[in-house]
């Protein structure tokens, strides 16, 4: 008798419905599973002779030939278990399973029948919505994870007998709702630090307001113990709170790569990476054997903090290169390409030089040829995609000691929301959301200057010996701050602010 039961693989961030076509015939014994599994795949038929053996069924001693449709595409891991035991069940005629057809069937199986939960739910989901499947059945630890889609039934099962019983005796399986948008709003503003924890660093935080305020790329530099971690882990909570696509599509990220919570059904705030400087460029990117979102895909509509940047390995560092720009990573193999979303706010933080004091380092401890090798680790081109660098200075006693609290997040981020919809209806009809993605044309139109700005942005290149790059850099950050202000024109002490973000240009960096 042949059944068929669906399931559902991952590939990038979307889901594709597998087929499980059972076939158990009379004539022979064997098992053989085909259409491209891994060993995980392959090492099922233990687990799954198992677990129903010890809720009172088995596998029959006849041959048993399964196809993963399409036969062509590669599956991986062991969320086929379940789908596999009940179509085997089905095709024996030991289960009823009249409207098997009619689910999506996920799910690990232990040894004693226990379902294990699985990865890439949410795009499972979605998927299964699409093509009009009427019901999901998966993992209870998955379930609120699914559930956020609507039109799709979510039903939890603990272990397989509780999925036998479904099909084969109408028994209910406990079917899990939410209310998306409620929990959305509930915790939209919960973030574990805020801005007013902050002694002292009133420069370092208008830094992170403007930052935030245009989508601007930040590098912090100063000395050990100044605050620059500090400082960056708040910039989420000063951040535009996530809208429900964004949370969504953040989601099913951090789903594909197995890092929901099993008491999280969507992510509600911005996401904060911070990866260690002994990442590897595959794991920073996304990639392997089996393509896998990296570091940067985990910060999609969040933020990626790299702290102590030159101690990262350059290649590290270079492979951001092009995801900084496009906002997508393209993972090409030879018989499929990946494409992973990439869109995040990049702050970085490093000491000034390799004893961590420079220029104000009492025992000189740094010679020229360490500082020069320790800036070499920062090549042009990446921080050519870096438009704030701002010096974190060591903050005194007095500061510290000061019992006034500093202004709250929820201020800031009133500030930066104004100046993010003041981007908004300026760009809305170009493809781009907020001053850090302008470029030369746009930048020809909406940052023009006048006079008495020209001339000074001329006298800053001249005299400060910045860079040609911080040019550009400095006209997009100038057109923060004059939204910021809800200026219409960018005004000279706009410029002359933003030419103070680029620290890491002047000429005693670069002796």
């Amino acid at each position: 008798m042949l059944i068929k039961v669906y399931g559902s693989a991952i590939h990038g961030v979307a889901a594709q419905t597998i087929t499980i076509e059972v076939n158990v015939d009379t004539r022979g014994v064997g098992y053989h599973l085909v259409g491209l599994p891994d060993n995980a795949i392959k090492e099922s038929s233990y687990r799954i002779s198992a677990a129903l053996k010890n809720v009172g069924f088995k596998i029959p001693g006849k041959k048993i030939t399964i196809n993963m449709a399409p036969a062509d595409l590669r599956k991986e891991g062991a969320a086929y278990d379940v789908s596999i035991a009940i179509g085997i069940l089905a095709a024996s005629d030991q289960i009823l399973a009249e409207n098997i057809h009619e689910y999506i069937i996920m799910g690990e199986l232990s040894l004693d029948g226990t379902l294990q939960p699985v990865k890439g739910v949410l795009p499972i989901a979605i998927q299964a919505r699409e093509e009009g499947f009427k019901g999901i059945i998966l993992p209870k630890q998955n379930t609120r994870e699914a559930a956020i889609v609507n039109s799709l039934e979510v039903y939890a099962a603990e272990n397989i007998k509780e999925v036998i019983d479904f099909f084969n005796e109408g028994k209910p399986l406990p079917k899990i709702e939410i209310d998306t948008r409620k929990e959305f709003q509930e915790k939209i503003n919960d973030f574990p630090f805020d801005f007013s924890e902050v002694k002292g660093q009133e420069t370092a935080k208008r830094a992170m307001e403007v930052a935030a305020a245009g989508g601007h790329n930040i590098i912090l530099i100063g000395p050990p113990g100044s605050g620059k971690t500090m400082l960056a882990k708040r910039v989420p909570s000063i951040l535009p709170p996530l809208t429900l696509k964004e949370a969504l599509e953040t989601t099913k990220i951090h789903s594909v790569a197995g890092k929901m919570g099993t008491e999280t059904s969507l992510m509600t705030v911005r996401p904060f990476r911070s990866p260690h400087h002994t990442i590897s460029d595959v794991a920073l990117v996304g990639g392997g054997s089996y393509p896998q979102p990296g570091e940067i895909s985990l910060a999609h509509n969040g933020v990626l903090f790299l702290d102590e940047m030159p101690e990262f390995k350059r290649t590290v560092l270079e492979v951001m290169r092009q995801p900084l720009e496009d906002r997508e990573v393209t993972i090409s193999r030879a018989r499929f390409t990946v494409n992973y979303p990439a869109s995040f706010m990049l702050v970085a933080s490093m000491n000034p030089s390799p004893s961590g004091f420079f220029p104000d380092d009492p025992n000189n401890t740094s010679s020229t040829f360490e500082m020069q090798r320790y800036m070499s680790k920062l090549s042009g081109p990446l921080l050519d995609r870096i438009d704030i660098h701002i010096e974190v200075q060591k903050v005194e006693f007095e500061q510290l000691a000061e019992r006034r609290k500093g202004e709250k997040s929820e201020d800031i981020r009133k500030r930066v929301l104004v100046a993010r919809e003041i981007q908004r209806e300026r760009y809305k009809d170009l493809k781009i959301s907020y001053n850090a993605q302008i470029g030369p044309k746009e930048l020809e139109k909406f940052c023009q200057l006048d006079e008495s700005s020209f001339s000074l942005i001329k006298t800053a290149m001249e005299k400060l010996n910045l860079s040609a790059r911080a040019y550009d850099r400095i006209l997009k950050v100038a057109r923060t701050i004059a939204d910021l202000e809800e200026s219409e024109n960018i005004l000279s002490h706009h410029v002359s602010e933003a030419i103070q973000y680029r620290s890491l240009d002047r000429e005693f960096w670069n002796a």
